[in-house]
């Protein structure tokens, strides 16, 4: 168990990249790991508001690893998926909806959202501490950008600077949709994300929504409350570029329209911080594995925000990958086996994620009402919407 005296490398200081070295450090007892990033090492991540939605299994997975702070998550109890009424609405239900609640599923919650800075910062302390504690095996390279990588007969060539071998590579760094190259499985959805965060009166507590328009996708998930004490939520407002109703709105604007799209039950919109907009695609590797080089997380998938996977996917590689390499002493075998263990979950959600978002681009006729009529049965039958949960929380199995 773990007795292999491999040297890996892994690129990118992000939550999976650090999730990786961290969980591997621990299970991989005799292998060396360096980890490289960019950024430099006294750069306080802490602060950074950017918003994370986690699964119950990638919570889970932080428990593990000693870096879930709970104190400053939101416990997501309860998602309702509904769509605006649209011209032709179903007769037995104007506004269909899916709702998935936690009691309902023997959890204590469905996963749970913080910031970016917030699950980044104690990963980093606790990898600085175990580099710390066992230096001659454990390493660092913050600011550090890998320049290039170089496929061996049986390893991985990294230059950074200094051109260094490893038995393997795990790439980490992903990026975002318009900053990265394009990869074997790659579309321009033409659609643009507005994030930021609302205030909001009367929204409950650990509720989260998904609200289908005829524009795009709106997604609200909660957040810990102010220092105010009010709910706030954060927004994630979809919307095509060649029909980009948000760009022109003022903030009131923005707030009138926020309130017509998403259903009473999540609360009044009061107020809204200054939107940032992100370009949307596909852009997603065949297979996680080529020679020693693994990428994981959004450098072998960047999907569209709809189901809100992409980090969960992210840290669901890592799982597989270190549970694979701690059970062997042949690390080629068990790239191949972690390619195809993965293979199911990543092309079901690349596949959910690529057809939902596709399909407001369609100008089909009943669109909408059989988006909607799927709405309706899928609440109506209780099995398949207990699958649809284990899905979300825990990915295929």
């Amino acid at each position: 168990m773990g007795l292999t005296a491999w040297n890996i490398a892994v690129v990118g200081a992000g939550p999976v990249g650090l999730s990786l070295a961290l969980h591997a450090s621990r299970l991989l007892p005799q292998a060396a790991i360096t980890l490289y990033d960019a950024r430099p090492a006294d750069r306080d991540v802490s602060g950074d508001p950017r918003t994370l939605a986690l699964s119950l299994g990638s919570v889970q997975l932080m428990q593990r690893l000693g870096c879930w702070p709970a104190a400053l998550a939101q416990p997501i109890t309860e998602v309702h998926v509904s769509q605006t009424p649209a011209s032709g609405a179903l007769p037995f239900a104007a506004d269909p909806e899916v709702r998935i609640c936690a009691a309902d599923l023997g959890v204590a919650q469905l996963g749970a959202v913080l910031a970016y800075g917030q699950l980044v910062a104690p990963l980093q302390r606790a990898w600085e501490a175990a580099a710390a504690a066992e230096p001659e095996r454990l390493s660092t390279r913050f600011g550090t950008a890998v320049r290039a990588m170089k496929a061996l007969s049986s390893g991985v060539e990294i230059d950074a600077g200094i051109a260094e071998t490893f038995d393997l590579a795990v790439v980490a760094e992903g990026g975002v949709f318009a900053e990265q190259s394009r990869k074997a499985v790659a579309r321009d959805y033409r659609q643009t994300a507005w994030v930021g965060t609302a205030t909001l009166e009367g929204a409950t507590p650990g509720l989260a929504f998904e609200r289908f328009t005829r524009h795009g996708p709106a997604a609200l998930l909660p957040l810990p409350p102010g220092p105010d004490g009010r709910a706030r939520g954060s927004l994630v407002w979809c919307v095509p570029d060649d029909d980009d109703t948000v760009r022109t709105l003022s903030p009131a604007q923005r707030l009138a329209v926020l309130g017509s799209i998403f259903p009473a039950a999540a609360g009044r919109f009061v107020e809204l911080t200054p939107l940032k907009e992100f370009a949307l695609g596909l852009n997603a590797e065949r297979s996680l594995v080529s020679g020693r080089t693994v990428r994981i997380g959004n450098a072998a998938q960047t999907l569209h925000p709809v189901a809100g996977q992409g980090l969960n996917l992210g840290l669901r590689d890592v799982h597989e990958l270190v549970s694979l390499l701690r059970w062997t002493e042949d690390i080629d075998s068990a790239l191949r086996r972690a390619d195809w263990a993965r293979a199911a979950d990543r092309w079901t959600m690349i596949a959910a994620t690529d057809f939902l978002a596709r399909s407001f681009t369609w100008k089909l006729p009943g669109a909408a009402l059989a988006r909607g009529l799927g709405l309706a049965a899928l609440q109506g039958f209780g099995p398949g919407r207990r699958f649809l949960a284990r899905q979300m929380m825990f990915g295929s199995r």
